[in-house]
């Protein structure tokens, strides 16, 4: 078994109506619709992917779409942000996109030696682009409509807010293998992995903030990667040993998960690597079927049925 984990796999998030976050995540931010599916646990309700090409580990946002749940409340025990990797010198034009769309930013601002432009998506949920050197090393979408030197290269980063922090660090650091590599106020910044996309962990020390809610406009989980079922199994007797409350593996078709809370409340997964995106869908068509795990295919007309049509722009 690896000592690390290999970085950030996936970012689960929550959305309202679908067809207004898949606009504002294809249409104005640039990422590919990876696949159409639902929840395997609430299976009249879709599954949103979104990434690079190929939904890449560390490229690959996802949504559950549950338009029936109120506004979230941000605070402590959540995410608090979700950064993407950008090229330096781009921050203009994404300030001048993201205006043309409507969309209000914050002033770029200098955090760990680079820049940070900070937004909303239309569910409120805090989004960041982020300016740096080594974005290239990430991959992308080059057949949307942002110019190849300005796309998004996967993730930079998520930002966990903690109210147990000493707790939160131990857990990163002692058992997931992240190396503290940097500290600005209450933000301390860990990381694991190779270069490429998601490989870094913000964690804002804030005891005093009361707990967010779950709900419209927040994370779900945050998945890390591991690389096949043994090394995760692995993982699973690790956070045992450690005192975590982890699920069982549960398939998920394009990767197998295991679930856990981080002492400060944030869902955290552990995700293979594998089979990947590509498992039941050519390169060449992901996102343009609805994608049923084989339990559920003999109620697909019934799902079909119950779920909103959605258009997926093209380009």
């Amino acid at each position: 078994m690896e000592n690390n984990v290999r970085g950030i796999h996936h970012i689960t998030a929550i959305t309202g109506e679908p067809q207004p976050n898949i606009d504002f995540y294809v249409s104005v931010l640039g990422l590919r619709f990876v696949k159409k599916t639902v929840n395997f646990d609430v299976p009249d309700t879709y599954h949103l992917y979104y990434g690079d090409d190929v939904g890449r580990p560390g490229t690959a946002l996802t949504f559950f779409s549950w338009p029936n749940l109120p506004k979230g409340k941000r605070g402590s025990g959540q995410v608090s942000a979700i950064a993407f990797s950008v090229l330096e010198d781009s921050l203009d034009y994404w300030r001048q996109r993201l205006s043309q769309h409507g969309v209000e930013t914050t002033e770029p601002s200098k955090r760990f030696d680079e820049l940070v432009l900070a937004f909303d998506d239309p569910d409120g949920l805090p989004l960041e682009l982020v300016a740096h050197a080594s974005a290239e090393q990430g991959t992308y979408w080059s057949k949307g409509p942002v110019p190849a030197q300005y796309a998004i290269h996967g993730f930079h980063s998520v930002t966990l807010s903690a109210a147990r922090f000493a707790s939160t660090e131990r857990l990163l650091t002692e058992v997931m293998g992240f190396q503290k590599v940097g500290s600005e106020g209450k933000r301390s910044r860990y990381r694991a992995g190779d270069d490429g996309s998601g490989h870094v962990v913000d964690v804002l020390d804030q005891p005093e903030v009361p707990r967010g809610s779950e709900s419209i406009g927040s994370v779900h989980h945050v998945a890390f990667r591991t690389a096949n079922d043994n090394e995760q199994l692995a993982w699973r007797q690790k956070l045992i040993e450690r005192g975590a409350n982890v699920t069982p593996v549960m398939d998920r078709c394009y990767f197998h998960s295991i679930y856990f809370r981080e002492p400060s409340g944030v869902l955290f997964e552990i995700a293979t690597d594998q089979p990947g995106f590509t498992i039941d869908e050519s390169i060449e068509e992901m996102g343009t079927h609805l994608k049923l795990p084989p339990w559920l295919e003999s109620e697909r007309d019934l799902i079909e049925h119950g779920l909103p049509p959605v258009h997926i722009p093209e380009f």
